[in-house]
């Protein structure tokens, strides 16, 4: 089976889950014997997800500019194009650009029971431009 590239509509990422401006464009779907989807998630400068969690796990793979990923009681990273993110099922998490420069990254997520993602709250912008 073949999904021709343009083929799944891009959507914005919903405002309660995102803060900025976020293009979120579906790969695939899970499959009974791959239960997992793709997208690619692009997120304009100062753009981030919310904090969350996923029950079976995230891979993400950075393809284009800088962005910005922390875990919960971690320090503010950087990530830059080729860098490979691996979010463990149940850790609380959140990711996206930096604040000068827009980023894309491809999303690998696990599904479990149905579910990809548990949103939590928003990242407040104090933790967004934490460095520690």
């Amino acid at each position: 089976m073949i999904t021709r590239h343009g083929t799944q509509a891009p959507a914005q990422g919903p405002a309660e889950n995102f803060t900025g401006d976020v293009r979120v464009q579906p790969l695939f779907g899970a499959e009974d014997t791959a239960p997992y989807t793709g997208a690619y998630v692009t997120f304009q400068p100062g753009a981030r997800s919310a904090w969350h969690t996923h029950p079976a796990g995230q891979r993400l793979v950075v393809t284009e500019g800088v962005g910005r990923t922390q875990r919960w009681g971690g320090p503010v990273e950087e990530l830059r194009a080729g860098d490979v993110v691996w979010c463990p099922p149940g850790v609380r998490h959140w990711h996206g650009a930096a604040p000068t420069s827009a980023m894309t990254h491809l999303a690998l997520t696990g599904i479990r029971d149905g579910q990809g993602v548990e949103w939590l709250e928003k990242v407040t912008d104090e933790q967004y431009h934490a460095r520690h």
